[in-house]
């Protein structure tokens, strides 16, 4: 048995003790300077409705207090629409600051963590110097180092409209957490702290006053912008300085002066620009801009840092010689720029090195201008250049020099080449029979109808980046709904119509998609019909038999139910990675997992550890979209920590003892899984397939209203209304349920699943020795501590279908229980104490915002005043902005 928790208030109040003393300061400082700005641009008695609301959602969420809730209720109910606004935005604007406070931490931590670390101890267990050391006891010295060699990781980010605030907010935020960055410096010694008082204030004023709401959706090219600014403030920068601990703690006091003993082993992909499946807004014409765009700021990145690794090449002629090698590239370097040349020259007289790297800086911005007499054709012209200057240093016995800032420059040129990322094209399978069928009515060159025309012309942008940038700049096409292999011979095909004839074609990847439970379950039947394509049989023969299969998380869950789908794409992997091993290919699988846990989301280093046994074997790709983008690579530190994370657990994936432990735990619970899917399919059919089910959660959720906001180029689905949910697209399925605090898409199904199979000790056993069955029991966990019972029934009570909504509720409550069953827990969260009080502490100010926003949705259901509609709506999508701010993760 386990003993009793203490009271919520009580609880409340050891939350709060547990929380940090840095981090607590932080909070209280932001949360006053906040209170000082409303009282300021609006009045006391804004600060003092805020409070009270404040107070009330304290007391119902930690008392459990119905009197409370229904105070609050009316408290809401009572206030101008005008009020509710202003509350709703204090409410956002505390979340944000609480959430930079909380990221700035992590920060903290991580930095003291660094600095108590001695040179030659080992970092962190889930570090990647602590994998190799782990696979080193496994594997062998040899046999390690050769998988690190040929590690690969592959994230993609996408542009899918989870991030709800606005740019300006976001900008807003960033400069908010610098400075709470500097006051953190400044506490510990230096200037007055009153500078940063009054500039915080004067942010948190910005913060407060700009317009939370887009005005416009932001087009395909803004939300390029948007992602490349990650780029410029965090990735040019991290990946080649996780490269650089790598190698310094596996070269030991060797670091710097000799050769690096890592390869780069990160790839970055985009489809922001390339997805063009149910987003009418990419065309073929975007997909070059967005090329276009990479490439400025990759070459921008490449430019910035030979410039500064020239600068500081001031090694004279006289104690560090130039080879013969070198003397012969300035020779080639004045016969292409003579001019260049004098001027490097004049500047670095008796500085060979120096001068030459000069005229490779000024190379690499003639290739951004494309200025064709100077520009390099490819990155490995470049790169053979560096290596020039690199051996000639090691040559004159300058060792640190050539394998300190120039060994980076090298590292960022064979990482981001001059493209920056891979743009791959996806499309929907249906889009390309529809085209095959207007060609075969109508001839190529007849009257075709103008979304046959456009794919024909994705192809041609295909080929125009593949010449400008080349082919590992675009030539992956995903195919959405793969369900046969003629799926992928179109792709094929519809290139070939295209360019005329196969011979002009750019070289392309079909890569199929598989969503749904039917198409997981059917594709190694479509993998091997593929490989009679002999399209398929030529790029296998050409890429060393390499083949990427890509698995959709979000479709299969909406479809069966989360804890079929993770069955299902479990069961899939296995299959595929079986078949990839017949028939001797070079497997990649590539995850479609959203940022939500209803999309396959949560901790992304676990669920590599949970693989399916030779299914990772070193490379590991994922789509990194929405807010999750800036939350892993956002902030510098963070993003190093992110990367090395993935990276260790793709190393650990293939060691013997986490394969032994995965093989072993799949057979031992075969049976289980069994039990679960049946139990759980049927729980979740039962609900999703009732009559009206589509059009009671468009009821009871602000579906229709999440749809109205700005916040991404794509349409939030495919058709003009919700008659099923075909034709409802994933994420804005997931968004709902996470606002109305229900977080449905996270768990349903589980509780009758775990019912069902009613053995404790069994289902015990499989937590303690099934990676995949815990990482879902912990996800689910995490999902339910976001739910709220009395706040969620007050959403579905919206739907008049008191049925459904008692199914919801009842699922709910057996899935919390029987979770809490299996974790030996008397709360969720409760065994992982930093997480849970941090989520205990911001409840109630999330539910605050969820009495708002039910406040405008039950004003516009019932239509009572049809005038104030515009307000309500307002007020609806501001509270949802709260709300995504206050749970911290939503589609």
């Amino acid at each position: 048995m386990t003993a009793p928790l203490p009271p919520r208030d009580v609880r409340r109040g050891l939350a709060r003790h547990e929380v940090p003393e840095p981090l607590r300061n932080d909070v209280r400082v932001l949360g006053e300077f906040l209170g000082r700005v409303l009282r300021e641009s609006v009045g006391q008695d804004l600060l003092d409705d805020v409070e009270q609301l404040r107070e009330l959602a304290i007391r119902a969420h930690d008392e459990q207090d119905g009197d409370a809730l229904e105070q609050a209720e009316a408290l809401v109910a009572g206030f101008s629409l005008e009020r509710a606004e202003q509350v709703a935005r204090a409410f956002t604007c505390y979340f944000h600051l609480a959430n930079t406070a909380e990221e700035y931490h992590r920060i903290r931590v991580l930095r003291e963590r660094e600095a108590s670390l001695q040179p030659h101890d080992l970092a962190p267990d889930d570090s990647l110097p602590a994998a190799v050391e782990r696979a080193r006891e496994e594997l062998g010295t040899d046999v390690a180092l050769q998988r690190v060699q040929e590690l690969e990781f592959r994230p993609v980010f996408t542009a899918h409209p989870t991030e709800a605030r606005r740019r300006a907010v976001s900008n807003a935020i960033r400069r908010i957490a610098e400075l709470v960055g500097e006051r953190d410096i400044r506490s510990r010694g230096g200037m007055s702290i009153a500078e940063n008082d009054r500039r915080l204030l004067a942010e948190i004023d910005t913060l407060w006053r700009t317009a939370p709401l887009r005005q416009e959706k932001p087009t395909v090219l803004d939300e390029v912008r948007t992602v490349l600014n990650v780029f410029d403030s965090t990735l040019s920068d991290v990946l080649p300085a996780v490269y650089r601990r790598l190698d310094d703690w596996l070269l030991g006091d060797d670091a710097g002066t000799r050769a690096p003993a890592v390869r780069p082993f990160a790839r970055l992909g985009t489809w922001i620009g390339g997805d063009r499946d149910g987003n009418p807004n990419v065309t073929a014409e975007v997909t070059r801009a967005a090329a276009l765009l990479a490439s400025e700021h990759a070459l921008k990145a490449l430019e910035t840092t030979a410039r500064r690794t020239a600068n500081g090449l001031t090694l004279g002629s006289d104690t560090t010689p130039p080879s013969q090698e070198l003397s012969a590239l300035w020779q080639r370097q004045r016969g292409i720029a003579e001019q260049l040349a004098a001027q490097a020259a004049s500047d670095a007289p008796n500085e060979p090195h120096r001068r030459v790297l000069q005229v490779v800086t000024e190379r690499i911005a003639a290739t951004r201008r494309r200025d064709a007499d100077l520009a390099y054709a490819t990155p490995d012209e470049l790169e053979a250049d560096l290596l020039v200057v690199q051996r000639s240093l090691v040559e004159a016995g300058a060792t640190r020099s050539a394998y300190g800032d120039l060994q980076r420059l090298l590292w960022q040129v064979r990482t981001f080449g001059f493209h920056l990322a891979e743009l791959e094209v996806r499309q929907h399978s249906q889009v390309h029979e529809a085209a095959l069928a207007d060609i075969a009515e109508h001839g190529v060159d007849g009257e075709l109808q103008p979304r046959t025309l456009e794919v024909l012309d994705t192809f041609r942008a295909l080929g125009a980046v593949q010449r400008r940038f080349g082919q590992d700049a675009a030539r992956r096409y995903i195919v959405s709904f793969t369900q046969s292999a003629q799926h992928l011979a179109a792709v094929y095909q519809l290139a070939e119509l295209a360019y005329g004839g196969p011979d002009e074609v750019p070289v392309i990847d079909a890569v199929p998609l598989f969503e749904t439970f039917a198409d997981l379950e059917a594709s190694v039947d479509i993998l091997e019909e593929a490989l009679t394509l002999p399209q398929v049989q030529r790029r296998l023969a050409d890429n060393g038999r390499r083949v990427e299969v890509m698995l959709g998380y979000s479709d299969s869950s909406k479809d069966v139910g989360p804890v079929s789908a993770t069955l299902a794409l479990d069961a899939a992997q296995r299959r595929i990675t079986e078949w990839a091993r017949e028939h001797d290919i070079q497997l990649t699988l590539f995850h479609g997992r959203g940022g939500a846990l209803g999309r396959g989301g949560g901790p992304a280093n676990r669920a590599v550890l949970a693989q399916p046994p030779g299914s990772v074997d070193g490379r590991f790709k994922l789509t990194e979209q929405g807010e999750v983008i800036f939350a892993r690579y956002g902030d510098p530190v963070i993003a190093a920590r992110h990367i090395e994370q993935v990276v260790a657990a793709t190393l650990l994936a293939g060691t013997p003892s986490v394969e032994r432990r995965n093989a072993a735990a799949t057979e031992r619970f075969a049976g289980l899984a069994r039990q679960l899917d049946e139990a759980s399919r049927t729980r979740f059919h039962e609900l999703v397939r009732a009559d009206g089910f589509p059009q009671w959660f468009a009821q009871v959720t602000p579906l229709e209203e999440v749809g109205l906001l700005p916040i991404g180029s794509r349409p939030a689905r495919r058709g003009l209304s919700v008659s099923s949910l075909d034709d409802l697209r994933a994420i804005p399925w997931v968004f709902s349920w996470s606002q109305a605090r229900i977080n449905l898409a996270g768990w349903y199904g589980l509780g009758s699943a775990l019912d069902a199979v009613g053995d404790l000790d069994e289902l015990r056993d499989a937590y303690a020795q099934w990676p995949l069955f815990t990482t879902m029991i912990d996800n689910v966990e995490m999902s339910l501590a976001k739910t709220d019972e009395r706040i969620a029934a007050r959403y579905l009570a919206l739907g008049d279908r008191p049925d459904l909504a008692e199914r919801v509720l009842t699922e709910m409550s057996l899935t919390r229980r029987s979770v809490l069953a299996i974790t030996d827990s008397d709360a969720v969260l409760s065994r992982r104490r930093i997480l849970g009080r941090a989520v205990q502490l911001r409840s109630p100010y999330v539910d605050a915002l969820s009495l708002l926003q039910l406040r405008a949705l039950r004003g516009l259901r019932t239509g009572d005043a049809p005038e104030r509609a515009d307000d309500l709506r307002r007020l609806l999508l501001l509270t949802v902005n709260g709300v995504a701010a206050g749970v911290q993760n939503t589609g």
